[in-house]
């Protein structure tokens, strides 16, 4: 995998990786930025989510769940010191369809935080992870 961004003035980047996909990024005006895109570190949260939501609602779906909706929520925290890294991050799964195993998605998550999600098996070595999950009935 390769990636790198482009220096577009002040704290301005534009990222790209191998896809050729690009997403801004940028830095608050507190250290000089012009609040014009995802914060770096933000992205790992987002990565993260992105990582095991892809694993969850796969499986999900190879066990024929009837799912009409579905959320991953990342709360990460970060020290007060710098380089202001995460120190607890926290998962919350909302799964919403019709009668959806409860079995099912707890697997699918235990799944995904132990063998198939890259973002999670690096972050996890460094910062507690915890994970929790909601089943909302379709109407």
């Amino acid at each position: 995998m390769n990636a790198k961004v482009t220096w577009g003035g002040r704290l301005t980047f534009t990222g790209t990786a191998d896809t050729g996909f690009t997403i801004p990024l940028g830095a608050g005006p507190s250290v000089g930025g012009d609040n014009d895109g995802f914060r770096p570190l933000e992205m790992f949260a987002i990565g993260l989510a992105g990582c095991t939501a892809m694993n969850v609602i796969s499986i999900l779906m190879k066990k024929r769940q009837d799912v009409t909706d579905f959320e991953v929520t990342v709360q990460a925290e970060q020290a007060l010191d710098h380089p202001h890294v995460f120190t607890d991050i926290q998962i919350e799964y909302i799964v919403t369809g019709h009668d959806v195993d409860k079995k099912a998605l707890k697997r699918a998550i235990e799944l995904s935080e132990i063998k198939y999600c890259p973002a999670q098996g690096m972050l996890a070595k460094v910062v507690p992870i915890t994970s929790t999950h909601l089943i909302r009935e379709a109407s």
